[in-house]
């Protein structure tokens, strides 16, 4: 019987290591393997970004909040100001794909230890609360850092106070009257407004907004117009012919959103007609299946016309600043004919469907072509299936998918692949619409993790590869290390080679070396990552 050679698996090379030995700066992953673990900071945006809902294969819900929240303490304590301002600028620009993670970031950074780091976080509410509804999800969060001091108190102050425009805080308080367990009347009865101490320092018609947000009027009837048609149209009769109309000639009047309506009204297509001009892109593409569904949107219609074109414009897909995932969650709902949650079906507008393609590619920032061959692998293990994106239906495999099609799009010489344990076919192309991508990722098998295959097939093929980006959880527990196996394959094609890691989870691993300036790492669906990827291929960043 022969005898095993003690020496055979010691080896200095570092293309010939398993991952489930550690390289230097490698720490255990949750699968038994070694990873690169992720800064603080690159944390805290895959936090801002992704969040932690519904957790990832590994860790549940509560675990990974845990950590990447003491993550999140951790930079206040290093450096609060650039906490704040990351928060501030994820936000702004409309990158993270819920709010809540931002809003208790915030509100955590108003309750830091450093008084400067507090006074500079309540100073971005404005900012970072655009709308009512997150003015009252940053509310239920902040009592579980701080009390209602005068800094605090001052601050919703001044959120109510500081728009120049009456009708925009009118339109604010009527659409989100109540929110997270909190209604603008509970956060005007703590601030305590100076101006309601008769002081003359703002308009009869913002005191009168904000009296009947509190429930301060007694009886008056508010100044503002737009309050006033609320008022009307919730006392109206739907049930009479009469007051259905009048409900629309109010909504037409006076641009009254959806969430101020009585439910009723939202079956009638007329009510509809009126509010589709004006109705944000986010709101028209979560009520597309409603539309489709109570008669709204017909075909070869003036309505499928005006949902097409507005679906498509550029100028106001940007202003609107929807989350491509929010487009991508919407497209496939939409697809499939009915919702994940009630009875409501819908046969699917084939327009519509086209339209929201558009969509996704829009909702990320401009991204000029790199020009670089670059090969997309896409993970597609057991972990990528099991992990839930923002806790939706939506696997971080098929959303991965999904944001390769924009590197398709963009990029002239543009190879897919997907791994595993070993590869596995897929077949995505430019053109292909979101609705069959996430449908043939769906049922695919899977294995265990090798990211190392993409850089070993291009080895071995001498397939000459200027730029890999690679979705995944950088879960790995199987094959050699990722970065030693690139940095083989640079020395075979003999030119630099660049890896960009996309983290689809809120982890703290990566298979990328932080220590190497030909590797990046980018947050999943973060709204600006297919601008970055080209960018840094290219050599600007």
């Amino acid at each position: 019987m022969a005898q095993k050679n003690p020496y055979a698996r010691i080896t200095t090379r570092e293309e010939k290591i398993p991952v489930t030995r550690p390289l230097p700066g490698q720490v255990a992953n949750s699968t038994g393997g070694f990873s690169y673990g992720v800064d603080d900071w690159t944390r805290l945006r895959r936090f801002l970004i992704l969040g932690t809902e519904g957790g990832s294969y590994y860790s549940g819900e509560a675990t990974l909040t845990k950590e990447n929240a003491e993550a999140l303490f951790r930079c206040i304590a290093a450096d609060g100001r650039r906490t704040v301002d990351e928060i501030t600028t994820i936000s702004v620009e409309g990158r993270n794909i819920k709010q809540e993670p931002v809003m208790f970031a915030l509100a955590a950074c108003a309750g830091a230890a450093d008084t400067t780091v507090r006074t500079y976080a309540l100073s971005k509410l404005p900012e970072v609360c655009r709308t009512g509804s997150h003015l009252l999800l940053f509310a239920s969060f902040i009592e579980q850092f701080r009390g209602w001091g005068r800094g605090l108190r001052d601050a919703v102050s001044t959120w109510y106070l500081s728009p120049a425009d009456d009708r925009e805080v009118a339109v604010q308080v009527a659409k989100y009257q109540s929110r997270y367990g909190w209604s603008h009347k509970d956060l005007l009865a703590l601030a305590k407004p100076q101006f309601w101490f008769n002081d003359g320092s703002v308009s009869p018609t913002r005191d009168s907004v904000l009296r009947w947000a509190a429930g301060r009027l007694n009886g008056e009837t508010p100044h503002d117009s737009f309050l006033q048609a609320v008022d009307e149209v919730r006392a109206l009769d739907v049930t009479k012919k009469g007051d259905r109309d009048r409900a629309v000639s109010l909504v037409e009047m006076f641009n009254l959103p959806w969430e101020v309506l009585p439910s009723e009204l939202l079956n009638v297509p007329a009510v509809w007609h009126g509010m589709l001009p004006n109705m944000g892109i986010g709101a028209l593409v979560r009520n597309l299946g409603r539309l489709t569904a109570n008669g709204t949107i017909t075909p070869m219609s003036g309505v499928e016309n005006l949902i097409v074109a507005r679906l498509s414009n550029e100028g106001q897909i940007r202003r609107s600043r929807i989350h491509p995932y929010s487009v991508l969650l919407g497209a496939v709902t939409y697809a499939q004919g009915h919702g994940f949650k009630g009875s409501l079906t819908w046969q699917p507008n084939g327009k519509i469907l086209s339209a929201l393609d558009s969509t996704f590619g829009l909702a990320f920032k401009n991204v000029e072509p790199s020009g670089k061959r670059t090969l997309v692998g896409l993970d597609v293990s057991g972990s990528m299936d099991g992990s839930r994106i923002a806790g939706s239906f939506l696997t971080a495999r098929e959303a991965s998918s999904a944001m390769a099609l924009v590197t398709l799009a963009v990029e002239p010489w543009t190879a897919t692949m997907a791994f595993s344990g070993g590869f596995v076919p897929i077949n995505l192309h430019a053109g292909q619409s979101l609705a069959d991508v996430v449908r043939s990722t769906r049922n695919m098998p899977f294995d265990r993790t090798d990211c190392s295959a993409p850089f070993r097939w291009a080895t071995q093929t001498k397939t000459d590869v200027e730029t890999f980006v690679i979705y995944t959880d950088s879960e790995v527990n199987v094959g050699t290390h990722p970065a030693a196996a690139l940095r083989e394959y640079r020395q075979r094609i003999g030119h630099d080679v660049k890896l960009v890691v996309v983290g689809m989870t809120a982890n703290r691993f990566s298979i990328a070396d932080p220590n190497d300036a030909g590797m990046l790492d980018v947050v999943g669906f973060d709204a600006s990552a297919p601008a970055l990827i080209s960018d840094f291929s290219a050599g600007k960043v």
